[in-house]
């Protein structure tokens, strides 16, 4: 025997059901009026839940409880450091102004202003720039150097090296 948590009723017995995302107590009086009983899962949410349940290597999807895919299985193509300048650049050799532009992309004028001046977009953005001006924004990564800060050493700089150099 406990307490009802939705109509405060004392002493009764309670029934562990959820209500939205959170988990109470109610009366059986509570449960069949606002109707709290179990519920039947949608085809379509089942064949999701257990289309996750199949391991990793079988769906192509990251591992279990996690949610897409997996970004670290393919090499993907980064956003090249100069975008502002080439979306610049293009848009002039076509004798756009920006309103135009904006206009091509079904996008608004602030969006094209922003990403002119450095603002990152989202990807579809992007991808709009790409195909209405003919230009590539996204590109291989490439590989970056390693450089030493100490080079004289074999087992470069640590922490303790560089506290030392502090004092």
């Amino acid at each position: 025997m406990a307490d009802c948590e939705l109509c405060g009723a004392m002493k009764v017995g309670v029934r562990h059901v959820k209500m939205g995302k959170a988990e109470v107590a109610a009366c059986a009086r509570c449960t069949e009026k606002m109707n709290l009983g179990p519920k039947e899962t949608a085809p379509g949410l089942a064949r999701a839940q257990s289309m996750h349940a199949r391991p990793a290597h079988q769906t192509g999807y990251a591992a279990k409880g996690k949610k897409g895919k997996d970004i670290m299985l393919k090499a993907e193509k980064e956003l090249v450091d100069d975008f502002a300048q080439r979306i610049m650049n293009a848009r002039k050799s076509k004798g756009w102004n920006q309103p135009t532009l904006g206009k091509r992309m079904a996008e608004t004028v602030n969006i094209v202003k922003s990403t002119e001046s450095g603002k990152r977009p989202t990807d579809s953005v992007l991808k709009k720039f790409e195909r209405v001006l003919s230009i590539t924004l996204f590109e291989a990564p490439t590989s970056k150097s390693i450089q030493r800060v100490d080079s004289s050493s074999s087992r470069g700089m640590t922490l303790g090296d560089y506290l030392d150099d502090l004092r």
